[in-house]
């Protein structure tokens, strides 16, 4: 099985920035991609960024610009650096692995964290 821990989220102001960090653990063999997805009140969840193993990323055109996706193999940790936040990137952001382990390849995700951008 796999865990997916994440934190770093909380209230900031428009313009301001926040850093997510999430952390994976347990039966891991080969961690394929890792990124962020967010869902706000009302809506679908919608991909924020992704890091494959060969370390191709990708992003949200929503997002380009003002945030940057970075992997920490050694650690199992993928980061999201958010700057120039906007009132309309507040969600629950979500973290997503794509890990084989023993037997397996599985999708997993974390519990989430808030973001709130206030205007």
């Amino acid at each position: 099985q796999v865990q997916l821990v994440e934190s770093g989220g909380g209230l900031v102001q428009a313009g301001g920035s926040l850093r997510l960090s999430c952390t994976a653990s347990g039966t891991i063999l080969v961690i394929k991609s890792m990124g962020w997805y967010r869902q706000a009140p009302g809506k679908q969840r919608e991909l924020v960024a992704t890091v494959d193993s060969g370390g191709s990323i990708n992003y949200a055109p929503s997002v380009t610009g003002r945030f940057t996706i970075s992997r920490d193999n050694a650690k199992k940790t993928v980061y999201l650096q958010m700057n120039s936040l906007k009132p309309e990137d507040t969600a629950v952001y979500y973290c997503r692995a794509v890990v084989i382990g023993l037997a397996n390849l599985g999708n997993y995700w974390g519990q989430g964290t808030q973001v709130t951008v206030s205007s």
